[in-house]
């Protein structure tokens, strides 16, 4: 009732604090957009926190020596076990971390050398994905706001009309101030849409570099078996 009542009053109030003859300023329209403009302002700070702070995360995480494998492969061949686990604990990113796992696992069965670096992977898939979800969460979310500021702006509108009487200027300052929370919410739900679709892209390059690593690591065990007497640890 409370929140209907201040409605009420924005509307009444709307074309009579509207600088005239001006054009109308953004922070002016902002705040004409009512009270849904509070939780679409804390989705738009969740979305720009949420972004950056993924941004950085998964572009360390994405970090990758093209030659990595390469050099794993020449330390097999050379029988230097030890060499090639030190590498992969020395070189940062996920995929080292996962050629790692599968090495501590060298001499075991293929099965067990994958299903140790699938959990390993998984883990650092969930980690490089980690809130993610909120963002997606912020795109659906942040239209719906928006609309439901923009149907209660209209039903004040219909319920001043009834109260207070017809006024054409009051009506058409009424509807383009509601109008606000639709398009915030519009524009705060795609902007969320676009940077979930980007880290996820980039997420997926970084899962996809992990499985071809994964691959290149099986074909090497099972060039240089552990049963090779070349082979240090």
């Amino acid at each position: 009732m409370h929140f209907f009542l201040f409605q009420v009053d924005t509307v009444a109030t709307a074309v009579s604090t509207a600088p005239a003859g001006e054009s109308l300023s953004l922070w002016y329209l902002l705040k004409e957009g009512g009270v849904l403009m509070i939780p679409l302002a804390l989705c738009s700070l969740a979305l720009v926190y949420l972004f950056f702070e993924r941004f950085m995360v998964i572009r360390k995480g994405g970090s990758y020596d093209p030659f990595f494998m390469v050099r794993i492969r020449e330390y097999l061949q050379e029988g230097n076990l030890g060499a090639a686990r030190s590498l992969a604990k020395t070189t940062p990113g996920p995929v080292a971390r996962m050629i790692g796992k599968g090495l501590s696992r060298y001499g075991r069965t293929p099965e067990q050398v994958e299903k140790a670096m699938e959990a390993t992977g998984k883990q650092e898939i969930y980690t490089l994905e980690k809130n993610l979800g909120i963002l997606n969460t912020i795109s659906r979310i942040a239209p719906i706001f928006g609309f439901l500021g923009t149907i209660a702006g209209m039903i004040v509108l219909f319920y001043n009309i009834q109260h207070v009487g017809f006024s054409l200027d009051a009506i058409a300052g009424g509807i383009y101030t509601k109008m606000i929370t639709s398009a915030v919410g519009l524009i705060i739900g795609l902007l969320a849409y676009l940077a979930y679709d980007f880290l996820n892209t980039q997420v997926s390059k970084i899962t996809n570099r992990m499985e071809a690593a994964g691959a290149d690591l099986q074909d090497a065990f099972l060039e240089f078996p552990a049963d090779n007497p070349r082979i240090v640890g």
